[in-house]
C-alpha cells in the first residue's frame, strides 16, 4: 500500500440517524473538497435488503467498503483530500477503509439509541428503517482509542461539530 499522509480524508462514521450526511457536507463545504455519501456506493441488491428491513451481512458490505476505499484513493491519486460518510460499524471496515490511498481520519458521531431512534424518523425518502437501527448499535464496534480520528456526542448544534472537528484535524 502507497500511503501520502499529505491527502487527509475524512470519514464520517457512526449508525443511522447520527447526522453523518448533514456533518460531511458541512465539513466538505467549509474544507472546499469533494463529499460522497456512502449510500451512492450501496448495490441494488443491499438497498434493497435495507428497505425491506433485513441487515447487512459482513459479504454484503465487502464490495460497498472497497467501493468506498477506492474512491478515497482516486481523490488522492488526484491530489484532492475527501470527505464521505459511512457507518463503518466495525474495526474490520474501518481497516479496509484505511487501506485507501493518503491518511484516514475518522469522524465517529454518536448518541443514546432515543436520540438516533428519534432523528431516523424524521428523515424522508431514506431506504434505512429505524427497526435496523438496534442491529446496527448491536454491531457497532466504537472508535479505538489507537485508530487516528475523534468521537463526539451528537446532542451539540451541527456547527459546533465541525468547529470541533476541523479544530481537532487541525492540532493532530
Amino acid at each position: 500500500m502507497d500511503t501520502d499522509v499529505t491527502t487527509t480524508h475524512i470519514v464520517v462514521m457512526g449508525v443511522a440517524g447520527s447526522g453523518k450526511t448533514t456533518i460531511a457536507t458541512m465539513l466538505a463545504e467549509r474544507l472546499g473538497v469533494e463529499y460522497a455519501e456512502a449510500d451512492r456506493f450501496h448495490s441494488e441488491a443491499n438497498i434493497a435488503k435495507m428497505s425491506a428491513g433485513i441487515p447487512l451481512t459482513d459479504a454484503d458490505r465487502a464490495p460497498w467498503l472497497e467501493a468506498i476505499r477506492d474512491w478515497l484513493s482516486a481523490e488522492s491519486d488526484a491530489g484532492r483530500p475527501g470527505v464521505v460518510t459511512c457507518s463503518a460499524l466495525k474495526r474490520a471496515y474501518r481497516d479496509v477503509l484505511c487501506d485507501a490511498r493518503g491518511r484516514v481520519w475518522f469522524v465517529h458521531l454518536t448518541g443514546s439509541p432515543e436520540v438516533l431512534a428519534e432523528r431516523m424518523g424524521y428523515r424522508t425518502g431514506h431506504f434505512m428503517p429505524t427497526s435496523l437501527l438496534p442491529s446496527q448499535l448491536a454491531t457497532l464496534e466504537p472508535l479505538a482509542d489507537d485508530e487516528d480520528g475523534m468521537t463526539l456526542d451528537v446532542s451539540a448544534k451541527p456547527e459546533e461539530i465541525v468547529d470541533d472537528v476541523l479544530g481537532r484535524l487541525a492540532a493532530s
